[in-house]
């Protein structure tokens, strides 16, 4: 049987983190959860504490000294998940933006449908987000759009977070260094595994925007995504890849 982990990475996510620790351990029985936690001011920390009591063979938590990013806390996870041997590894908001109920589709498109890596995507069919305001939704929609055009990458939700990979894809991607770590880390991740030759597919999910806690978004990350495609893109063309 595969060994599967799901990271979730929190900052100030008391709200919502116990509720989602235990649907992710109902959806997936044999799986195991990671909590990437930076160090939040609100608590999180300690009601995971008491949870890994209740789930000691299943629920781990690796704390950090503050808050760095949130590619370098996925990054921090999949070193962690490999160093252990974990055949499959989830990334995923603690939020509920990603629906952990989606876990399974993704999973079995890699363990049954033979994909390295699946992507949650919003955008596969039509546009499938809940409670954001129009303007996000374009703004949203169209920056995956200039991320194929600038990447050449066919994949519909370029900058989602809800994702499997295979141990594979990780030791390849992971090979040398990451640069970014808002969320153009996403959007990386995604342009590695399409570059090596990874075979991946974009499973269609719900998107609903958090009810619970303050979003983590902001004119920086923004920033970073739009402007450091281009250098990725450029970077690509002075690289060996297959």
């Amino acid at each position: 049987m595969s060994q599967k982990l799901v990271i979730i990475p929190t900052y100030n996510e008391r709200e919502n983190i116990e509720p989602m620790i235990r649907m992710v351990m109902e959806v997936l029985p044999d799986a195991h959860l990671l909590v990437v936690e930076d160090n939040s001011p609100d608590g999180t920390a300690e009601i995971v504490r008491r949870l890994i009591e209740e789930f000691p063979e299943r629920l781990h938590m690796e704390e950090r000294p503050g808050k760095q990013g949130l590619g370098t806390a996925y990054i921090y996870g999949f070193k962690w998940a490999l160093e252990r041997g974990y055949d499959y590894v989830f990334e995923m908001d603690a939020d509920f933006s990603h629906n952990p109920k989606a876990l399974p589709a993704l999973l079995r498109a890699c363990e049954e449908e033979g994909f390295d890596m699946a992507i949650g995507s919003r955008y596969v069919n039509g546009v499938n987000v809940v409670n954001w305001p129009m303007g996000r939704v374009l703004m949203s929609y169209y920056a995956s759009a200039y991320v194929r055009l600038v990447t050449g990458m066919p994949i519909r939700d370029t900058t989602a977070g809800f994702k499997i990979y295979s141990r594979q894809v990780l030791e390849k991607v992971l090979s040398r260094p990451i640069r970014f770590v808002g969320y153009a880390f996403q959007i990386e991740m995604k342009f590695r595994a399409w570059k090596y030759g990874f075979k991946i597919k974009e499973v269609p999910i719900i998107f609903r925007d958090r009810t619970k806690g303050e979003s983590k978004m902001s004119r920086k990350i923004f920033k970073e995504a739009v402007f450091g495609v281009i250098s990725m893109k450029v970077s690509s063309w002075f690289r060996k890849w297959r």
